[in-house]
């Protein structure tokens, strides 16, 4: 094991183990958590390549699983696919003493977990996730949820898991379009949280690979996002406050990723990233971040391979997806905004004709 913290949430707290290998001890750490009985297995058809691994490990420690697999991709989170889970669920034979695992990226975990908080009004349920992205966010701190047509994440729970367990080994699998998708939520740590861990992506992202399964820095870089996001959890479970400053850059990246289709074309790290440079120039005109912290950000995101603009979206396409977000209030979007890397700050409501401007500006 290489890393394992803990989220403290009372009752719900549970701990995050990182690791090479785990899929193999899989079942032996869930025994040891109390888990056992029936569970339900949800990947998609690029993860669904672990389960032999997992169900060997399972079935070593007497817990009998079931696979089910769904399409890959942000349009599997929808009313239809939820309910189709939920027959999968009765056919599993799932009672109130099983389990669901969520084996795959935040589409899975986000999907698993909505099923496990509704069905029978609550199951337990771990996450296993196989993304860069999963395991340094989604995968932590109990959002779970389904899109609707009009936008991202509109319906949904916050429901814990009992376990993260993250196999560093399955990132291999990651093409690395996905693998650098998931920079995107490692860099937005360092620029709301940890300046020292932004610099150390500054100066060394070219060592950070899945390809070398033995690299400490990559396993010490997602031991340390997974800390920051069990510490904002912590204090902060259900978003009232301090954990709405994990959205910099999500409002007009989800807006991007709805207005796209969700599909290939624009993957939501892809978003993320250009929606964080948005915010990046919003913070400039607006707040107190620098144009060289501007420029830091822009430059980071480049050197990892993400994009930091969209030309195929005009402005008013997007604020039709913006006006109706989570973090939007009585018509108002509120915005993550950074007074430097490292130091950010929630609930800034900004003038229209900067937010157009600002986009029409980074889309030159």
């Amino acid at each position: 094991m290489l890393y394992e913290l803990n989220v403290n949430l009372d009752n719900r707290s549970y701990p995050i183990k990182i690791g090479y290998d785990l899929l193999m001890e899989a079942g032996k750490i869930l025994f040891k958590e109390g888990l056992k009985g029936n569970c339900l297995v949800i990947a998609d058809n690029n993860t669904s390549i672990f389960y032999d691994e997992l169900r060997s490990s399972l079935d070593s420690n007497n817990i009998n699983s079931t696979l089910t697999v769904v399409d890959s991709g942000e349009n599997s989170k929808s009313l239809g696919q939820l309910k189709k889970l939920y027959s999968h669920c009765i056919k599993a034979k799932l009672d109130r003493q099983s389990f669901i695992i969520a084996l795959g990226g935040g589409v899975i975990g986000d999907l698993a977990g909505y099923v496990s908080a509704t069905y029978l009004r609550g199951i337990d349920f771990i996450q296993i996730p196989t993304s860069l992205l999963a395991m340094v966010d989604s995968a932590v701190g109990g959002k779970t949820g389904v899109n609707l047509d009009e936008g991202k994440n509109l319906v949904g729970s916050f429901h814990q898991p009992k376990l993260v367990l993250s196999d560093l080994k399955t990132l291999k699998s990651l093409p690395n379009r996905e693998f650098i998708a998931g920079m995107a939520e490692v860099i937005k740590y360092g620029i709301i949280y940890d300046k020292n861990l932004f610099s150390r992506i500054e100066e060394s992202f070219n060592e950070i690979t899945a390809k070398n399964e033995n690299s400490s820095l990559l396993a010490e870089i997602i031991g340390r996002c997974c800390e920051i996001k069990a510490e904002i959890v912590s204090k902060d479970e259900k978003e009232n406050d301090l954990r709405a400053i994990l959205n910099f850059g999500h409002t007009v990246g989800h807006a991007i990723e709805n207005k796209s289709g969700y599909s290939s074309s624009m993957i939501h790290g892809e978003a993320i990233s250009i929606g964080m440079v948005f915010a990046a120039e919003v913070s400039c005109t607006c707040f107190d971040l620098s144009m060289d912290d501007v420029n830091r950000i822009k430059k980071i995101l480049t050197n990892v391979g993400l994009p930091i603009c969209y030309k195929s979206l005009g402005w008013n396409e997007l604020k039709e997806v913006i006006n109706i977000d989570k973090k939007t209030v009585n018509g108002k979007a509120h915005f993550v905004l950074a007074s430097k890397i490292g130091d950010v700050s929630i609930g800034h409501v900004v003038d229209d004709e900067i937010l157009e401007n600002t986009w029409n500006k980074i889309n030159e």
